[in-house]
């Protein structure tokens, strides 16, 4: 049956498809302009239609919304612009009941500056929870502790008048970092997972798993030699703000507890990582069950690096699982990003890149709209909201292009809400290519991507067997084998016509590409999915 899953004996998250939903931009059913969890109910048809295996949920969570989310001021309890905790049990309910696992987004490296556990923390130096949260006294000249710089610019401290201490941010000050030494953090964090699992969620992604612990003697990050910085956390290397042996201590605490619950698991967000990072927290089965780093999610790496970042995966004992993204809420749309990069238009782009992520051995992140193809949306600065955007305009343009609200009709604001206006505008371009539309279409990329996820959910190679990469003069090549199967995956990445020899095979799946006589005749950023024997 087309779309039917081969699920893994070593756990159903193992090799799976999960879609990525950023719930203010889903689907808004109040009228107010955001998305709401309501919403994402009511589409849940659609994602499962996509022969994905779950949803992974962008935090909907209480917050004041400085970061979107980001910045949590009740870990356990529905914001209000998303609807109630009796929604969500109607979401996981339904999903459940149409056989999708939910992952929870957890953000437990840092709270809002509005939450009452900060609000207690930053009175004095001697209340319950004075240690719960990251203080430092100023140096002698009254400047900060040391020189670590924030993700969204600026020093990652700042000063608090009441203790005459500074407290630590790594991202906006409305994000103070919260100490997971101290007794009480940990166990409030445990007791959150719980509230969860109990719900019935199926797992977490947790946000930037690596920074969950500082150097205690505070020693200043050395220089990172990054010849182009874009902003001064550039311009260092993040040794001593994060990747520290107490943040894997805690990560082992929250595997066990998670593993105390039936078919659960934890994705980490490594950040920004590589294969050294994925594998010191993936490895063994006391860590994360799987975990991403930024390695896809920047600047189109060559064929070559491609080849290089997927071959460090060698399925060694002992050696973790990692999981894959080409585009998220945090990054330019990969039809965009890489496109341009490549100069691949966008329509060849979109098959070409889908196709790609799913023939990696690993777990496979969909963001929402990737299956449209959706290029980066335009937002004008009049329009911005991202806060990291605002301040950097225009040098850098922030995040809300990859965020803009999902195009359901070729209507106004998409079809994504009644409201006169949504959070975010929607793309002229991105309304042409919406959900309605393709569906109706005989060929687009919306069959297309439903074809390639049924293509892998099909194949035990595909999810989960061994994996071999090269690189072809511009053309990469990936072998995928399990007993009793073996697929060969091709892509052509230049702007030329590309011949080559397949021997035996069979077309499984392609777009621009022709097997005739063994030999596979490719269109430029043509792509073919191979049976061989």
């Amino acid at each position: 049956m087309q779309g039917q899953s081969v699920m893994s004996a070593d756990g159903w998250w193992r090799g799976a498809v999960i879609y990525q939903i950023y719930p203010r931009s889903f689907l808004d059913t109040n009228g107010d302009g955001v998305g709401d969890l309501k919403g994402i109910t009511a589409k849940l048809g659609y994602v499962k239609s996509l022969h994905v295996d779950g949803i992974w949920l962008s935090p909907f969570v209480a917050s004041p919304m400085r970061d979107f989310g980001y910045d949590v001021s009740d870990y356990c309890d529905v914001d209000p612009l998303f609807g109630t905790l009796k929604d969500f049990d109607a979401l996981l309910e339904t999903a459940h009941r149409l056989d999708l696992k939910v992952i929870t987004d957890q953000v437990w490296s840092h709270t809002s500056s509005d939450h009452p556990w900060f609000a207690e923390s930053r009175t004095n130096r001697t209340n319950e929870k004075s240690d719960w949260y990251v203080w430092a006294d100023a140096r002698p000249d009254g400047s900060p502790p040391n020189n670590w710089q924030a993700w969204f610019g600026g020093p990652a401290w700042t000063w608090e008048p009441r203790r005459r201490q500074y407290y630590l941010h790594n991202f906006l000050p409305s994000q103070p970092q919260l100490n997971i030494r101290a007794a009480g953090v940990r166990s409030a964090i445990l007791e959150t997972a719980r509230f969860w699992l109990n719900r019935g969620v199926d797992g977490f992604r947790l946000d930037v798993a690596n920074y969950y612990a500082h150097d205690l003697q505070l020693r200043d990050n050395p220089p990172s030699g990054d010849p182009a910085p874009a902003l001064p956390r550039d311009m260092q290397m993040h040794l001593y703000n994060s990747n520290q042996p107490e943040a894997l201590e805690f990560v082992e605490r929250l595997r066990n507890l998670v593993d105390s619950y039936k078919d659960r698991m934890m994705v980490g967000e490594l950040a920004p990582g590589s294969f050294d990072l994925m594998a010191e927290y993936t490895r063994g089965d006391q860590r994360l069950h799987t975990a991403y780093a930024f390695d896809f999610l920047k600047a189109w790496p060559g064929t070559a690096g491609f080849v290089d970042i997927v071959s460090c995966w060698q399925d060694r004992p002992g050696e973790g699982w990692p999981s894959w993204a080409f585009s998220n809420h945090d990054v330019a749309r990969v039809v965009t990003r890489w496109g341009e990069a490549i100069g691949a238009p966008p329509g060849r782009a979109a098959p070409l890149f889908l196709s790609l992520l799913l023939s990696l051995r690993g777990t496979v992140f969909l963001y929402q709209g990737e299956e449209l193809g959706l290029p980066e949306g335009e937002v004008p600065l009049e329009k911005l909201q991202d806060p990291w955007g605002i301040a950097g305009w225009p040098a850098t343009k922030g995040r809300d292009g990859c965020r803009t609200p999902m195009p359901w009709k070729e209507a106004p604001n998409g079809g994504f809400t009644r409201a006169k206006e949504p959070w975010l505008p929607v793309d002229a371009r991105q309304r042409l290519m919406s959900v309605d539309k393709q569906e109706r279409l005989t060929e687009s990329m919306l069959h297309t991507a439903r074809a390639l996820v049924a293509v892998r959910q099909e194949s035990v190679a595909l999810r989960t067997g061994a994996s071999k990469a090269r690189d072809e003069a511009g053309v990469l090549v990936i072998e995928r084998e399990a007993p009793g199967e073996h697929m060969l995956c091709v892509f052509n990445l230049t702007p030329a016509a590309v011949t080559r020899p397949c021997g035996s095979a069979k077309v499984v799946w392609a777009a621009d590409a022709v097997l005739a006589s063994g030999k596979l005749h490719m269109e430029p950023f043509g792509s073919a999915i191979l049976k061989l024997g």
